[in-house]
């Protein structure tokens, strides 16, 4: 008896103090229960999500009007690209941003640049990103933050318009035909854990050198060992990328404009007169931290020799603002968004009113932008390019068009829609060529940027 006694005292203090810390008890169980009642209506709808999807139960049902796409102002496009199971979608939208130049200046037909060309020299520079930011920090501990975030992120196929800037200034540009699609270009996973176990192992064997006090040049050489490893991984899955190429360019009618043998970077210089890295600038719409700022994101770059990406915060009038004097000139822009985020993939639009969580379910209190920056809710997900904008009578933004690189059978033939609310919640970045950005943001980048860590709530890969 005085044992069973103990037994429920001492299971009676393990539970007081499993409540006093926070654990879930008998008595806080208890009270949860108490707070959930299905009324008759609940009962009915739990039966039907039972067997149908929380989004087609929460549409809004009402239809989308037939001139949803119609659009005031859009510059003229020729074809859709496919990303397939790639995070590449920085790269498409940065590469879209070019051609649209190529198209309306020699009159183009469906024209690409290749994007396997520049993905190649994408993984191989940011494997030796990873390489020599261990060095760099070899002498750090295991444990630090730094190091942690390097071995957890030693390549990734997602990016920014950074890595555009730096490949394209670095490597040119080739024609599609020239470095076609490979099947692991299209679907990067499998590749992509080869290239990361070879790097971490790599990296190790690094930092094993730098406790030995390996001298500089025998780190240098180890690390081009494991490179030529990546090379040759890389060359065996996408193709060895071209140094010199013959090339026909014609327009959408067959007639040549230039018939001749180009390095890709010759190619780049040849047809296009942009500096990639002075002519564009980079905005960010972070509420949660003070407008009108510049930060700088560390490690946020694609190539060891390039620039990490830094940014002008901006309210998204700032944004729209520019965006509409580039769209009126045939001038598309680079942007990313957290798409996913009330997105009708089957219409292809983006709209605060497509789905209603709370009617169905309850409990959506919300939050507002800054608030799901700051707590992970939502950050920048997904890269695309504006190409046109719907204005009403007095100038002001309506909805704008966006061309996706999802392929023709995504959204609307490929393209999206995203209202003037959506814009304001869930766009993130926007790049925009210099001549369209007003003189007083162009000075502010003249300050000292705030750098922030790579692993800020702010930063994140576009894929």
């Amino acid at each position: 008896m005085k044992k069973i006694i103990f037994t429920l005292a001492l299971t009676a203090f393990v539970l007081n103090v499993a409540a006093q810390n926070g654990g879930i008890t008998p008595k806080v169980m208890s009270e949860i229960k108490k707070g959930v009642t299905l009324s008759k209506s609940d009962k009915a709808i739990s039966n039907v999500l039972k067997k149908n999807s929380l989004e087609a139960l929460s549409k809004n049902a009402k239809p989308v009007s037939e001139d949803a796409f119609d659009i005031s102002n859009k510059v003229p496009s020729a074809g859709i690209s496919d990303q397939e199971s790639s995070g590449r979608c920085w790269l498409f939208s940065g590469l879209n941003v070019l051609r649209s130049k190529m198209i309306l200046r020699y009159d183009l037909g469906n024209f690409f640049f290749s994007q396997n060309y520049l993905f190649f020299y994408d993984q191989l520079e940011k494997s030796n990103l990873f390489l020599q930011s261990v060095i760099d920090c070899g002498n750090l501990p295991m444990t630090d933050r730094k190091v942690e975030w390097l071995f957890q992120n030693p390549l990734s196929d997602g990016g920014n318009f950074c890595g555009v800037q730096d490949l394209v200034s670095k490597y040119g540009l080739v024609p599609a035909s020239v470095m076609p699609e490979s099947y692991n270009a299209n679907n990067t996973s499998r590749m992509s854990s080869i290239l990361k176990l070879r790097l971490r192992q790599g990296g190790l064997e690094l930092r094993n050198m730098v406790a030995k006090k390996a001298k500089k040049d025998d780190l240098q050489r180890h690390k081009a060992k494991v490179l030529t490893d990546v090379y040759r991984i890389l060359s065996m899955c996408l193709g060895t990328p071209p140094e010199e190429f013959e090339y026909t360019l014609k327009n959408k009618e067959g007639k040549v404009v230039e018939s001749a043998t180009y390095t890709p970077l010759s190619f780049y210089k040849k047809y296009f007169s942009l500096n990639l890295k002075q002519d564009f600038l980079l905005f960010m719409n972070d509420p949660s931290r003070p407008f009108y700022k510049t930060y700088t994101v560390d490690m946020s770059r694609h190539t060891y020799d390039g620039t990490n990406w830094t940014f002008l915060n901006v309210p998204t009038s700032d944004m729209k603002e520019m965006a509409i004097a580039s769209i009126k000139d045939s001038t598309v822009l680079y942007f990313s968004c957290d798409v996913n985020k009330q997105h009708d993939k089957k219409t292809g639009l983006l709209s605060m009113q497509n789905y209603d969580y709370d009617f169905l379910l309850g409990g959506e209190k919300g939050m507002n932008k800054a608030e799901r920056i700051q707590t992970f809710a939502s950050a920048s997900s997904h890269a695309m390019t504006l190409t046109g904008v719907d204005l009403d009578a007095t100038g002001k933004s309506k909805k704008w068009l966006i061309e996706n690189s999802w392929g023709e059978v995504s959204g609307h033939n490929g393209f999206l829609v995203m209202t003037d609310e959506w814009f304001d919640e869930y766009i993130f970045r926007l790049v925009v060529e210099k001549r369209y950005v007003p003189a007083k943001l162009q000075k502010l980048f003249q300050q000292k940027a705030e750098q922030l860590p790579a692993w800020d709530p702010l930063y994140g890969m576009e894929d």
